[in-house]
């Protein structure tokens, strides 16, 4: 029993269940791979203040939930709580939108840190793939993304999710209907704590979970009866092309998301399977966010999708993932035929076969229980009377039939049944 433990409220992802992880994270990224996004890699941590300017100082992620610490040499800096800012700093720090060809597509996948209470679903350690359009203001990138977030998950085989879709309005409308909003929390009953938050970002109190503070918010204000003529042109447009591309959603005028930096179109997706945790994902436009963290006017829009609540809501739909098992041959060496053998299974992964042997100079019995736990479809079994003859035994392990192939023919052999 090894005397430690992983953290309060994160996981390790053990075979074979971290097969299940992997497949999710190809499916989400291989439509943005079809679709312009390359891929970026950002740092564990950052500056803290990236996310406070960016993230926003009201929201419980920097107020309650960052990790945080100050380095020797006097640094502050923070594990990344989420993907967006990041990936914006490195493509302003790297000059990307001054290359041309904008939006600048770029998908990432990663770990993120949020000290949280630990339940179903909400880890301190979790995972997400995300996607950055960065330097346009176009209905139809906003369109684009949540068709192809909606396309990886049905090619998972989800179908139980639902996307909500929002407009937040703009620097325009926004701040009017800001106004009308504090006037109404303003006359609630509400903690010294809320308050506080009301008058900093009175959007973030529309997202409160709690039951005592939902009651108090019917009649509030609703967004959408401030939204400017651009603004509502704009929503109008993304619903339009995502309706034409046959992807169903639901408008949610409440929603709002819990990071600052939202402008216009928001979303998120949600599957009713999860509990309370029922987000899966989501994102939305943020038009100011390069300024606010020092860069130039770039307006963009994104999404990130959680792996680890994807793969509860494949659980909870019964969806069977088909994973191919991690060995296709499997071989087993008796006597003096190991050398041999080693070299052949060399040979096969040489061509793109994946191939393993038994180790530890087990018997036949031993080996031939490794063959079976590894799932491969064919065992290769040669002793030292097989190799006088210049052959070894194929075996079908699903059928169990077996045959002597010549030496010089197995891996020729195998690509054609493993064809």
């Amino acid at each position: 029993m090894s005397t430690f433990k992983a953290p309060k409220g994160t996981y390790d992802l053990i075979p074979p269940y971290s097969a299940k992880y992997l497949a999710v994270r190809d499916a989400i990224s291989g439509p943005l791979r079809l679709s312009g996004y390359g891929y970026v890699e950002t740092p564990g941590f950052e500056d803290v203040d990236l996310f406070a300017r960016g993230v926003g100082e009201s929201t419980d992620i920097v107020t309650k939930e960052m990790y945080t610490l100050t380095t020797k040499g006097g640094a502050n800096l923070a594990l990344r709580p989420e993907g967006t800012a990041s990936v914006l700093r490195a493509a302003l720090e790297a000059n990307l939108h001054k290359a041309g060809g904008l939006p600048v597509k770029l998908w990432y996948s990663g770990s993120y840190y949020r000290y949280e209470r630990p339940q179903k679903g909400r880890y301190r350690h979790f995972s997400q793939v995300g996607a950055e359009a960065i330097g346009a203001e176009d209905p139809a990138l906003d369109a684009e993304l949540i068709i192809l977030a909606d396309q990886a998950y049905r090619s998972l085989g989800l179908r139980n999710f639902r996307i909500l879709l929002n407009s937040l309005g703009d620097k325009e409308c926004r701040p009017v209907y800001r106004e009308a909003l504090q006037s109404f929390l303003r006359g609630l009953d509400l903690d010294a704590e809320t308050v506080r938050r009301a008058e900093i970002n009175p959007l973030r109190v529309l997202d409160d979970k709690r039951d005592e503070v939902q009651k108090q918010l019917v009649g509030a204000p609703v967004l959408r009866d401030y939204l400017c003529d651009a603004c509502k042109a704009y929503h109008e447009q993304v619903r339009a092309l995502i309706t034409a591309a046959g992807v169903a959603f639901e408008d949610d005028e409440k929603l709002v998301r819990g990071l600052d930096y939202y402008t216009r179109t928001t979303f998120e997706f949600v599957h009713d399977g999860l509990g309370s945790q029922s987000a899966v994902g989501g994102g939305g436009r943020y038009d100011g966010l390069s300024e606010m963290i020092g860069g130039p006017a770039l307006p963009s829009v994104g999404w990130a999708l959680g792996v680890d609540r994807t793969v509860l809501a494949l659980e909870a739909e019964g969806v069977d993932l088909d994973i191919p098992p991690a060995t296709s041959v499997f071989a087993v060496a008796l006597g003096e035929a190991k050398p041999t053998l080693f070299a052949l299974v060399t040979e096969l992964r040489r061509v793109g076969i994946a191939a393993d042997i038994s180790y530890g100079g087990k018997g036949l019995k031993g080996a031939m229980k490794d063959a079976n736990r590894s799932g491969a479809r064919f065992a290769l079994v040669a002793g030292d009377r097989d190799l006088a003859e210049g052959v070894v035994q194929l075996k079908d392990m699903e059928s169990g039939e077996q045959e002597p192939v010549a030496l010089a023919e197995v891996v020729e052999v195998l690509l054609a049944k493993l064809a």
